[in-house]
């Protein structure tokens, strides 16, 4: 076998591993996903890469960010994330983080890596609302609009209409990103040990969470944007 494909087969078991186990060992976790988001936000003010990004996040209802989004196949597919939504509450103001938790699995020819940096925008309450159901999966609920768009993204729309846009960038050997059947929920495992006590995730989007320093400076550095 060649000198290609062992190498291959490496940067995929080293992807398989970095998928989050998401109701697993949160404590570890949790820092991470917090830093990451922040550090998304700042390339969203800086980056030109974002495009009209930040003009939509001035318009929306609630931003999930997705730092790290993990896509791995052998014949067999799968990828896993973790982000956290923010709702608006009024101009320039925002709510504590929820954490939540993106997988999928798919079957078939495929092979290769590839990490994503990904921002999912609510443009309507309901495409908000559709992330706040427990479980919301791509295509398969009715009457809600996703639009994609960025580098390296399978089937980029127009995001004229669209309930929910979807802006990521990706790196790696696999092919385009696709949500396509990716199950979202919210991870209040995550939710708990940052927040330091059990409160659910419409607690948190209400006001009613806490949130520490970290959480504090997510929320400001998204009201910079708008």
């Amino acid at each position: 076998m060649s000198k290609r494909f062992f190498i291959m087969v490496g940067l995929l078991g080293f992807a398989l591993a970095a998928l989050p186990a998401p109701r697993a060992k949160a404590q570890f976790a949790t820092p991470d996903v917090m830093a990451h988001a922040i550090q998304t936000v700042g390339d969203l003010k800086r980056d030109r890469a974002f495009g009209n990004a930040r003009q939509l996040i001035e318009r929306a209802s609630g931003v999930l960010i997705v730092p790290r989004l993990y896509k791995a196949g052998f014949f067999f597919g799968g990828s896993g994330g973790e982000g956290v939504l923010l709702v608006r509450h009024g101009p320039r103001s925002w709510s504590d983080p929820a954490f939540f938790y993106i997988a999928s699995a798919s079957f078939g020819l495929q092979i290769g890596v590839q990490q994503s940096e990904m921002v999912l925008i609510a443009m309507t309450r309901r495409g908000l609302d559709a992330l706040l159901t427990n479980g919301f999966k791509f295509g398969a609920n009715a009457g809600i609009t996703v639009a994609m768009l960025g580098s390296n993204v399978e089937g980029a729309a127009n995001t004229g209409g669209a309930d929910i846009v979807v802006w990521a960038s990706s790196s790696g050997v696999y092919g385009g990103l696709t949500l396509e059947g990716s199950i979202i929920r919210p991870s209040p495992d995550h939710d708990k040990t940052f927040y330091g006590r059990p409160v659910t995730t419409r607690e948190i989007l209400a006001g009613r969470g806490r949130a520490p320093a970290a959480g504090v400076q997510l929320r400001n550095d998204m009201a910079t944007i708008g």
